[in-house]
């Protein structure tokens, strides 16, 4: 469905656009940023939930989610940047992980981005790290009960049965 700017999100796996998002990731992690494609590429692509960024059908952001509510490898092609697609990608990343049910969702923001995730409701918990060569901060967002999708109102494994 197209988004705000004409882009268009698409939640996928890594099986049915793994070259779309490998592109993106190789072009700002590896090729602008400088990580080693040894720290970019990792098992928990093949069980990630993915989200894939087009414009005009060329694909220009990427971010997944993985089962422990960690949200991770958001990127956004730079000559893009600051159209609001970064936000339109995280804003369908925390949306995942409130539909899965998760009490909230975290990540690992490049301490030159914290103020973006600050802005979309995270916060900062711990001091800075190194990962892969670039200075990190683990940030959290957490769901309020509120927040959080009733299993029962959708027929979830808790859902109340009629007998």
């Amino acid at each position: 469905m197209p988004e705000a700017g004409g882009a268009e999100l698409i939640v996928t796996d890594w099986q049915r656009h793994g070259r779309e998002l490998a592109a993106v990731r190789r072009a700002v992690f590896v090729e602008e940023q400088g990580i080693a494609e040894s720290d970019e590429w990792d098992a928990a692509d093949a069980l990630a939930q993915h989200v894939l960024v087009t414009l005009n059908r060329e694909p220009v952001g990427t971010g997944r989610l993985l089962a422990t509510g960690k949200i991770g490898r958001l990127a956004v092609l730079k000559r893009l940047r600051g159209r609001g697609i970064g936000s339109l990608l995280l804003k369908r990343l925390v949306a995942l992980g409130r539909d899965r049910g998760l009490d909230g969702v975290y990540l690992h923001a490049q301490a030159t981005a914290l103020h973006f995730y600050a802005a979309h409701g995270f916060t900062a918990e711990g001091p800075e790290f190194d990962e892969a060569g670039i200075r990190h901060r683990r940030m959290r967002l957490a769901f309020s009960a509120e927040q959080r999708p009733d299993p029962e109102a959708d027929g979830g494994p808790h859902a109340a049965r009629e007998r």
